[in-house]
């Protein structure tokens, strides 16, 4: 859009003296967010209102992304870079004593997601409005999020993350559009005139459904989209609303916290309410407006398509099936032939604990219709698969299985199409976790690597490289992120790798002062910062990175005077609530923390700082410094990663296991620019057949890995007399269930290269240079556009441009 610093200016204060009645040099941050806010969204209102008429009128195919999760980050800076204005605005702002970054920290992070698959889908939603593909999101209005996690004497400890308290100024409530959602009750099955059967709900739960739009803005594009996401209300009858305090609570409870703790019945059952309920709320919502077009109920396939990203949202299966038989009246032959044509699957995962299942007593209890459709679409894939290669295949494959409804057979039966995130996590799909069903429909199955936003994830948390990378090959980049392949042709140039060298020492810099302020730790830009920051998990392997940061630590206190490279290990991470060994690794980091930071004879060659409550601001804040990315999982058990592209966008070098898409990254940066080490995927599998893994022999037979485990049982490490036991057990006395110490001498033998390499100025350089060089072939828009062409059958719209 068009705009000048006095239009602005003359504009905000407007907004200002209307929405808060106050002057300029009266208001707070608070309220300069709030009118900033209040105004961007009215400078976006025509383009909202034109891409919804030109959708329309052209009868445009859209795409709906059903997601537990949504990750967007601060919107504030997100929507003026879109629009075209952030610089227009910053000048502003600052002509009126105001820093755009001081209006910015009175912006909350969103509390929609946890990690990945959440800030996946939100690069996604930026993508598709820049790409100008009609894609919506759908999702949950969580009260409260996850958690904000604090550290109390090195625990972890949850606390509600109450992001709506000062309210959302990107939201629209639109009260016109809310819908009911039955849950609970029974179900009868009663003839009506024409024969049909019609199912009857006796005391059921009735739910109202309130969406809540936040619009997502394309880049300098003129495209808005939408991201729907719900809330739950009571609704109010003629009779009244005759529920107790507690029956209120637990209607209340279905949207207030993103992954309730599912370690108890009670917990399940509320995350299983929560999946049907923003999956029949977002089905019904998309059905109305389609329906409202005029258009044939038959036609759907040819106007809408469906996206179930993991299996939270599968019962969009189940549920449309509900709305064509129930409420459309479709013959079971036309309403399923039009499910499978709408929805389109993706697997996040390769670890079957992962793969949702659901006791078909609570499934049948919570969404007693629902069920009904789930047995008979089980029943008619048992009797037609079995009748064309047998009844072996059929019971591995089925739905309903040992009292257990299987949410990832559900969505692969009930779709049209089913991809991985990364070439590798795809292929084992079809050849391993999935391969009964790939048998079946080898014509479903696909890759799609997954991608980031680099809008995001350079533009917005990394000015400075930005500003380098419009020096040396110009500003084609920031639309077309394929051309910083450019930069490629300045790998031996010594000034473009000055300019980019000096760009990550000042965001270092930036991030040790904040490290100091927060969190009273003094770190030295000079060092390396190796950076690992991903959802706590044993398969993640963070405690891969702690017994070498113990090992360090113990070899530097053999001989303080060794020569050793001043390294700050960063880490960023949450545990599930339930997760308790999860808990006590991060327990374990926190004392080493403590030893390390703390020890004089160290003399500050070692640093470790766990930055809490990881999100996507910190993230802002900690990518754009970092020298070393850790990609550290064992081989097989990432589905993709997209930390790892991120960091290399942003000129980190990748300490990687071929794993997800670091297989992929290192293809794109050739060998020579990123370091692998550890089992391969055939390697590990290997051991499984065979095995022959033995990791008390490791521990037994190897003295630096038999010193380092030591040192969490002999009172080395203070203040981890339990945790320490648990992490020594889990790795001598349980086996080790994902190889740590098999890997622990060749990531020692990496973290060497790394040091290295690190020490050669110019080498070093060329490395980070390559990096985001060849990021660009992670972009999330080329991800989404191959979405669009191969699953969703959608084109892009005409822009503005």
């Amino acid at each position: 859009m068009s705009l000048t610093v006095t239009q602005f200016k003359k504009d905000f204060k407007k907004r200002l003296h209307e929405k808060y009645a106050i002057e300029v040099e009266d208001a707070s941050n608070v309220e300069w967010y709030g009118a900033l806010g209040s105004l961007v969204k009215a400078y976006y209102s025509k383009s909202l209102r034109k891409t919804h008429k030109q959708y329309i009128e052209e009868e445009t195919k859209q795409a709906y992304y059903f997601s537990i999760e949504f990750l967007p980050g601060k919107m504030l800076k997100s929507n003026l870079l879109n629009l075209g204005i952030l610089d227009v605005v910053r000048d502003g702002l600052k002509s009126m004593s105001i820093e755009l970054e001081d209006v910015m920290e009175a912006e909350p992070d969103m509390a929609l997601g946890n990690g990945g698959l959440g800030r996946l889908a939100s690069c996604f939603m930026d993508s598709a409005a820049s790409c100008a593909l009609p894609v919506h999101g759908n999702g949950i209005r969580y009260d409260y999020g996850l958690f904000k996690q604090r550290f109390v004497d090195g625990y972890q400890v949850e606390l509600p993350d109450s992001w709506l308290q000062g309210g959302n100024p990107w939201e629209v409530r639109r009260e016109n559009k809310a819908v009911e959602v039955r849950m609970g009750g029974t179900i009868a099955l009663v003839p009506d005139n024409s024969g049909n059967l019609i199912p009857r709900y006796y005391n059921a739960k009735v739910l109202r459904a309130i969406p809540y739009d936040t619009h997502m803005v394309g880049y300098e594009n003129g495209v808005v989209n939408n991201l729907r996401l719900w809330s739950v209300e009571i609704p109010v009858t003629e009779e009244g609303n005759y529920l107790t305090l507690e029956e209120r609570q637990e209607v209340e409870n279905i949207t207030a916290v993103l992954y309730p703790d599912d370690s108890n019945y009670d917990g399940r059952q509320l995350r299983l309410k929560q999946e049907y309920f923003f999956v029949s709320a977002g089905l019904q919502s998309i059905v109305n407006y389609y329906l409202r077009s005029g258009q044939a109920i038959e036609e759907l396939p040819e106007k809408v398509a469906v996206h179930i990203n993991d299996t939270h949202p599968a019962m969009c299966v189940p549920e449309l099936m509900r709305i064509l038989l129930d409420e459309a009246h479709l013959s079971w032959e036309k309403a399923w032939n039009i499910t499978v044509k709408v929805m389109s699957y993706t697997n996040h995962t390769l670890m079957a604990e992962a793969l949702e299942k659901w006791p078909t007593q609570m499934v049948e209890e919570i969404v007693p219709r629902i069920y009904q459709i789930i047995q008979e679409i089980d029943r008619r894939f048992v009797a037609d698969v079995s009748e064309q290669v047998g009844c072996d295949i059929a019971n591995r494959t089925r739905i309903i299985q040992n009292d257990h409804v299987h949410m990832a057979h559900l969505a692969i039966i009930g779709s049209h199409s089913t991809n991985g995130v990364a070439k590798i996590h795809s292929d084992l799909l079809k050849n391993v976790v999935l391969h009964d069903f790939y048998l079946l429909y080898p014509e479903r199955f696909n890759n799609k690597t997954n991608g980031i936003a680099e809008r995001r994830w350079l533009q917005l948390s990394n000015e400075e490289l930005s500003g380098v990378l419009d020096e040396t090959i110009g500003k084609t980049w920031r639309k077309d992120p394929g051309a910083l392949k450019l930069l490629e042709a300045y790998r031996k140039d010594k000034k473009v790798l000055k300019k980019i060298a000096q760009a990550k020492q000042h965001n270092k810099k930036n991030l040790a002062a904040f490290i100091k302020q927060e969190y009273d730790i003094e770190v030295s830009s000079d060092a390396i910062f190796d950076v690992q920051i991903k959802r706590l998990h044993a398969y993640k392997r963070q405690l891969l990175n702690l017994l070498h940061i113990v090992k360090l630590y113990l070899d530097l206190k053999e001989n303080p005077d060794r020569h050793e490279q001043a390294r700050v290990f960063i880490f960023g991470a949450k545990a599930a609530p339930s997760y308790d060994y999860a808990k006590t690794i991060i327990k374990c980091i926190n004392e080493v923390a403590a030893m390390v930071n703390h020890d004089p004879d160290i003399k500050g060659k070692l640093k470790i700082a766990f930055l809490p409550n990881y999100n996507v601001s910190l993230a802002e804040k900690i990518i754009p410094a970092a020298d070393v990315s850790e990609q550290i999982s064992l081989a097989s058990k990432e589905a993709s990663g997209t930390s790892n592209m991120k960091l290399m966008l942003n000129g980190a070098v990748t300490l990687a296991t071929l794993d997800g898409a670091n297989i992929e990254i290192k293809d794109a940066v050739g060998e020579e620019n990123i370091v692998i080490f550890g089992l391969t995927t055939e390697e590990v599998y290997q051991y499984y057949r065979n095995n022959n893994y033995n990791a008390r022999e490791i521990y037994e037979n190897d003295p630096t890995i038999h010193r380092v485990l030591n040192a969490f049982i002999d009172g080395t490490i203070p203040n981890i007399s339990r945790e320490g036991q648990e992490i020594f057990d889990s790795l001598v006395k349980y086996n080790d269930e994902y190889f740590t110490l098999r890997d622990f001498n060749d990531y020692v033998k990496g973290q060497e290269t790394i040091a290295a390499a690190y020490q050669d100025t110019e080498r070093w350089g060329e490395m980070c240079l390559m990096n985001i060089a060849n990021a660009g072939r992670f972009s999330a828009d080329q991800t989404v556009e191959r979405y669009a062409e191969d699953i969703w059958h959608i084109e892009a719209v005409a822009t503005e441009e």
